[in-house]
């Protein structure tokens, strides 16, 4: 089921066709997308998809070449038509933070508020929302990463904007601090009741932070939709790919499955067999944490690596006739480099038929 606010939420963010253009490359490929009141939306894809152009069209920072963009009911973008990002009332949190290293906490969240007889009042309740009234008078240099992360976050929220822009807002801090910090940063965002886009290429990121998830690549938005979907129903194969740990093996379609190097596998949904000899190819999806391994000498694969995380671990095998496959598994040592192994999928699989490929 989609977020309530996916669902039914007055749509703050509206954009139709639209294209970006630099040189021989489209950056933004004709994405029609829309952000809805209340919402979390997570822009993913890998570097260079087009992420961040696109966050820069909504926020003004770019005009685009084709299509046009609505915030809150007001056409801002279209043919003849540029807002400035002064006044399109667009919070952004920069990827390096962007904080005024001259100006104290205080001073850097009421930056943005216009309004001088109500500034003090909505700069303390924002630093109340974001827990750092304690730091009010410090500056940036002396605040750590998480913060500055904050102080950050609650620039953009103080001018009570239609939507915040958040590009790539955690890339600069540590693992176990950005596990915390974003976090946080949802909770912050959630309690304000605010809008926001986050743009990341950390599939971890935008799978436990936001309420949808839109996955780009090459300029287009391949699929728009809650996490879970997006995980267990991919459009394509490269969404399924590049969300998950997910390998894809080529097999083909029969009455009673999918055949491939490894067994049978039964469908998520249902696949017609075609073709004139015996079936047609589909490209299944296999995703690491329901690969079962069984030592066996005969086996028809060896397992080549084993990555141990702690909590788990994945163990690489590659099987006779070449392909890879992942099993992602609890952290006790039972497999090693040169053991040969049968492979077994204990749940359906997606698969994409061949036909619908081409």
């Amino acid at each position: 089921m989609d977020h309530p606010a996916a669902a039914g939420g007055r749509p703050v963010v509206t954009c139709e066709g639209l294209v970006k253009v630099f040189g021989d490359v489209r950056a933004v490929d004709d994405v029609t997308l829309a952000v809805h009141e209340g919402e979390l939306l997570a822009l993913l894809g890998p570097s260079g998809c087009g992420k961040t152009t696109f966050l820069r069209l909504v926020a003004g920072f770019e005009r685009p070449d084709n299509g046009r963009i609505e915030l809150a009911g007001t056409e801002v973008a279209g043919p003849g038509r540029h807002v400035p990002p002064e006044r399109r009332h667009v919070g952004v949190v920069f990827q390096d933070y962007a904080l005024f290293p001259h100006l104290n906490v205080a001073a850097n969240v009421g930056y943005g508020v216009r309004d001088r007889s109500t500034r003090a009042d909505r700069v303390q309740a924002v630093l109340d929302m974001v827990g750092l009234t304690a730091v009010a008078d410090r500056y940036p240099h002396e605040l750590s990463g998480g913060q500055q992360q904050r102080v950050a976050l609650a620039r953009a929220l103080a001018p009570e904007p239609a939507i915040v822009l958040l590009d790539e807002p955690f890339s600069n801090l540590d693992a176990a601090l950005r596990v915390e910090v974003r976090n946080e940063v949802r909770t912050i965002l959630k309690r304000a009741g605010a809008t926001a886009v986050l743009v990341t290429h950390d599939q971890e990121e935008a799978l436990s932070l936001a309420d949808r998830v839109a996955v780009m690549r090459a300029g287009r938005v391949l699929q728009v939709g809650t996490a879970q979907v997006i995980y267990e129903r991919p459009a394509d194969p490269f969404v399924a790919a590049f969300v998950g740990d997910a390998d894809l093996l080529w097999g083909e379609v029969g009455h009673d499955g999918v055949a491939t190097p490894i067994g049978i596998l039964q469908t998520s949904a249902p696949l017609a067999s075609h073709g004139t000899n015996g079936g047609e190819r589909a490209l299944v999806v296999v995703r690491a944490e329901t690969v079962r391994l069984r030592l066996d000498g005969s086996g028809p694969a060896v397992v080549r690596r084993r990555t141990f995380y702690g909590h788990d671990q994945v163990i690489e095998v590659e099987l006779d006739t070449g392909e890879v496959i992942r099993c992602r598994m609890g952290p006790g040592r039972a497999f090693e480099p040169g053991d040969r192994v049968r492979v077994s999928v204990t749940e359906p699989v997606v698969a994409f038929p061949a036909s619908a490929l081409a």
